[in-house]
């Protein structure tokens, strides 16, 4: 089989579920940017400091990839196929690491500005577009229904992201730079 199909020569692809729709479809733009996140989820888990957090990361990563699957699926259209789900224990898998790596971190004073060491700002851009991601999908529920869960999943990952940019950076010695707003 080859990789290109040429049916989207025209700007068009296949949702699941058949239906064809502009590239530029706001469920195209937020399953597509969920995939970006995905993509620096990869480069956050292959960063040394996270050799012990890489089953996890690549976890988080199958999640992405299903949540990408429940934004493709044609709302309209019934499936066929069994099709994966975020379940709530995503949810709550995500809310046990933050809270196991918030008991070893300094309490948080200050907003924090990104960055610090190479491998931390990979992360906070893993978070950056993780907001942006679920922008998309809250846009995208206005208009058709998202499951909660993905919603939830997505807000929590976000979080996630931010306390593991903060461990990250505890433990390759980087500064952490509180922000510090000119008055």
């Amino acid at each position: 089989m080859k990789i290109y199909t040429k049916t989207g020569d025209k700007g068009q692809t296949g949702l699941i579920g058949g239906r064809r729709v502009s590239k530029a479809d706001l469920r195209i733009d937020a399953y597509g940017t969920v995939d970006e996140l995905n993509s620096w989820i990869g480069l956050v888990r292959d960063q040394a400091v996270n050799v012990d957090r890489k089953a996890f990361l690549k976890e988080i990563q199958d999640r992405l990839f299903t949540v990408g699957a429940e934004l493709a699926t044609d709302p309209d259209k019934t499936v066929k196929r069994a099709m994966p789900a975020i379940i709530p224990q995503d949810v709550t898998l995500l809310e046990e690491a933050m809270d196991s790596m918030d008991t070893e971190l300094p309490e948080l004073r200050a907003f924090v500005l990104p960055g610090g060491h190479q491998a931390v700002s990979f992360c906070h851009l893993a978070r950056t577009v993780c907001r942006r991601a679920e922008r998309l999908i809250i846009a995208l529920n206005n208009e058709s229904t998202v499951d909660d869960l993905v919603v939830q999943y997505i807000n929590r990952l976000s979080d996630y992201l931010f306390v593991l940019s903060r461990k990250m950076a505890q433990e390759l010695d980087a500064e952490e730079v509180a922000w510090k707003p000119r008055t």
